[in-house]
Parts: structure tokens; sequence; C-alpha cells
């Protein structure tokens, strides 16, 4: 399934909703991070994904920027899963697409 469609509750495939430029720029802003890793991955997902992000995708994102740099690089390594309340629909999502890059 391409990255901008997702399925709704019923299975129907919806078209992502992108985000106002403002928001975005606030995003990638956000994501800059203190380890290299972390700030190379995001910054080819931003490239990639940036223009295509649902607001169910930035609330996974914003989710993910929550958690220190050495737990989010686990995440995106695979070292670790996301766990409990962490483990939503989103960040799932875009965790998948992270671990892609």
């Amino acid at each position: 399934m391409p990255s901008d469609l997702h399925s709704d509750s019923t299975g129907a495939a919806a078209a992502a909703t992108p985000i106002d430029a403002a928001r975005r720029r606030r995003l990638r802003w956000r994501s800059r991070r203190g380890l290299l890793e972390n700030d190379l991955v995001l910054t080819r997902f931003f490239d990639r994904h940036e223009h295509s992000l649902s607001d169910d995708d930035v609330a996974g994102l914003d989710q993910l920027l929550d958690a220190p740099d050495n737990e989010l690089l686990d995440l995106i390594l695979a070292r670790t899963e996301l766990q409990g309340e962490a483990a939503t629909p989103a960040a799932v999502r875009v965790l998948a697409q992270l671990r892609q890059l």
C-alpha cells in the first residue's frame, strides 16, 4: 500500500491529509537529535515522507520523538520494540517506515 494511503476502521483506503507547511517545519525542527545516527535517519524520513504525512502520522512521530535519543535509536534499529501504551498504531506505522530507510 502506498505510504500516502491509510485504511480506516472499515478497511477502506483514504488519502492522507497533508499537514500544513508551518507544522512540517516545526516537526522537522523537533526531530533534530543529539545522536548523528538519529539525525541521519530522521532527515531521510522527512526528505521522503514530509509532504505526505497525515495527522495520524504526525501523532505517531511526535510520540516516537518523545523518547530519549538512545531509546529512539534502539527502536529504529529494531533492538527493542514499542511496549504498552507507546505501541499505538500510528507510532508502529511510522516506526516501520523509519526502519525501511
